[in-house]
């Protein structure tokens, strides 16, 4: 990459006022305490992320969703250094690790919900529902799929397969994806286990009354690009009407479920009053973006310290922009990180 490249950012020198960085979280949590949930969802160990928490009080000015919301109504300026903080998909170690610790330094959050899951324990995530069928099953492969023969026998065969099974679920129709997911586990002697993963609706009432502010993920959490129109707008009214039958007034702000998008998404979304909505990877000007486009950082644990803080500075978020445009054009190139299966 270098700077003559016509895919290279060339605004390098924007002012810090009216830009906003917005780091997303999922989950926040030790490995060895969820053994049954991916752990490629774990953005960092408790103590990883207090660090970067620490860090980001000090050097930074965390704003909250209203004071955005603000700027963009009223047209007046972010702070220097402004960060949003976002998580997606309200698992419950949000509530009982993460908010004490954005407690400790003052911090204030936005929470994105898919509001089919709250108080439905024997209800999983499909991808979560993958890792425990590939990751937990005795059996050596699995035969006779779209990918062809899978292999299962190593830790590193499993995690391979996981990857290929759970990319190729987010690109065919959700119906079919949702189908081919119960085949796999089915096939693989999957085993549901009622375990309450997600944050109840008290719970989230809770959070709200303390500071959380609260908004959609849609209901059950599809890739928006894989459905119709119709069913597009269905999950974004039932969110919405989920989070203010449970907690009354909702800001019109929203999460797209693994950043997918297209102009109709963005066209419903507009239609049905939301003012910002965010995908992945890059930040934002506030007056000159799409609001209902903005991109977002994403905090994994290989974010070492290091790293989190250089993915602040702003050369590093417009090359996080730019390789994450590259990426687009060929999206089944990037490995996931090395993860532990059992044999």
């Amino acid at each position: 990459m270098n700077a003559k490249d016509p895919g290279f950012p060339v605004a390098l020198a924007a002012r810090e006022f009216d830009v906003l960085r917005v780091l997303t979280y999922h989950r926040v949590s030790e490995l060895k305490d969820t053994l049954w949930l991916d752990p490629r969802l774990i953005s960092a160990t408790p103590v990883a992320f207090a660090r970067q928490m620490r860090y980001l009080a000090e050097h930074y000015h965390v704003v909250s969703m209203a004071e955005v919301l603000n700027a963009v109504e009223n047209g007046t300026r972010l702070p220097r250094r402004a960060v949003l903080l976002t998580f997606d998909d309200a698992y419950r170690d949000f509530g009982e690790i993460a908010w004490p610790i954005l407690k400790r330094y003052r911090l204030p959050v936005m929470l994105f919900v898919p509001t089919a899951y709250p108080d439905h324990p024997e209800r999983a995530f499909w991808w979560d529902r993958l890792y425990r069928a590939i990751a937990y099953t005795s059996h050596t492969d699995l035969r006779e799929t779209p990918l062809g023969p899978l292999s299962l026998g190593t830790s590193d065969q499993r995690k391979d397969s996981l990857y290929k099974v759970q990319s190729y679920a987010k690109t065919i129709p959700h119906a079919r994806a949702m189908a081919f997911v119960d085949e796999v586990c089915t096939r693989l002697g999957y085993k549901q286990i009622e375990q309450e993963t997600v944050l109840g609706w008290e719970k989230l009432r809770s959070l709200m009354k303390e500071g959380v502010a609260l908004a959609a993920h849609t209901r059950t959490h599809p890739i928006m690009t894989q459905l119709s129109p119709e069913q597009v707008r269905e999950e974004i009214t039932g969110s919405l009407q989920d989070l203010r039958r449970e907690i009354g007034s909702v800001l019109p702000v929203f999460s797209y479920p693994g950043g997918k998008h297209d102009d109709t998404v963005v066209r419903i979304l507009k239609e049905e009053g939301f003012v910002m909505a965010f995908t992945t990877f890059g930040r934002n000007k506030l007056n000159s973006e799409n609001l209902l486009r903005l991109g977002r950082t994403n905090i994994t644990r290989r974010t070492s310290f290091p790293i989190f803080c250089l993915r602040l500075l702003p050369l590093v978020t417009y090359f996080d922009l730019w390789r994450r445009q590259r990426q687009h054009r060929s999206p089944m190139l990037t490995k996931p990180a090395s993860i532990q299966y059992p044999a």
